[in-house]
């Protein structure tokens, strides 16, 4: 290069060729400002959110506390009537007969099926049906000619199911092929 070539290099250069400019202290200040303000407004939302997620925490924990204390608060609601009923059995068992006591029970125990339906606990009766290990247990098989193998023969104890889960199986005797 030249002594020449700098000063042309200089005349010819554009403003595109030239530096940008640098921002004032004005600008970066107000940009600093601005910059803090969403920076707290964050903060702020953050803070917000951790106190509603502990408060919802601690909704939770009081629900699940209730929850476990009073859940069966439907459940012996509904069999004060049943108790009522016995106890009013057993007061007048002395000076009642035998019909009148048998009525009683009749009651009772329709008093039971209809707290069991409000709650939906289903009674299991599985008699004539394939045998289901998961439903039924087998207390004992009896030789059959006339029973399917391997369906229930006889109930020997309803079986309850609570919302379609499992309470208590169907203790039943299952029928077996006979053995000649």
């Amino acid at each position: 290069m030249n002594r020449g070539e700098p000063e042309r290099a200089a005349r010819t250069a554009g403003p595109e060729d030239s530096q940008p400019e640098r921002p004032t202290l004005e600008e970066l200040q107000q940009a600093l400002a601005e910059a803090q303000e969403r920076a707290n407004a964050l903060r702020d939302q953050y803070l917000r959110s951790v106190a509603e997620l502990e408060n919802v925490r601690k909704r939770a924990q009081r629900d699940v506390e209730n929850a476990s204390r009073y859940g069966l608060e439907k459940f012996a609601a509904e069999l004060l009537p049943v108790l009522d009923s016995l106890e009013l059995a057993v007061g007048s068992a002395d000076r009642a007969d035998a019909r009148s006591l048998a009525a009683g029970q009749q009651a009772t125990l329709k008093l039971l099926a209809k707290a069991f339906e409000k709650l939906n606990i289903r009674e299991i009766d599985p008699l004539g049906q394939p045998f289901d290990p998961a439903r039924h247990e087998a207390v004992m098989a009896q030789d059959s000619p006339t029973a399917e193998p391997n369906s229930v023969l006889q109930v020997l104890q309803r079986g309850y199911e609570l919302n379609g889960r499992l309470l208590r199986p169907a203790r039943v005797s299952v029928a077996r092929a006979p053995t000649t």
